[in-house]
């Protein structure tokens, strides 16, 4: 297999060997249905291709864990035979209960 690296691939941009590939495959695809190439559709493909992966909060992660642990608690204090509406007033009253038993940081 060929070296791929800034030099080699598709207008010197840092693609990976699998995203060089699929830029040129897209190109030769609209070539061969005589269509243009250039078009706003791959420029958004390569913009997505060398956008920086995101990097995940892992305080937010924590804090998702914690609210569904918190809705799980409250949930098992509603009796389920409740109507709806009372049933959400009893787990919302239960939510916060739980998180005076429990406060985050």
């Amino acid at each position: 297999m060929a070296d791929v690296g800034p030099e080699s691939t598709f207008r010197g941009l840092p693609l990976t060997p699998e995203q060089d590939a699929e830029v040129r495959h897209y190109i030769k695809v609209k070539t061969q249905h005589h269509l243009p190439w250039d078009t706003p559709e791959l420029r958004a493909m390569i913009r997505e291709m060398i956008r920086p992966p995101e990097i995940v909060d892992e305080d937010s992660e924590l804090d998702a864990d914690d609210a569904r642990a918190t809705a799980e608690r409250a949930r098992s204090s509603i009796d389920e035979a409740m109507e709806p509406f009372d049933a959400s007033e009893d787990w919302h009253a239960a939510v916060d209960a739980e998180n005076m038993k429990h406060p985050r940081g």
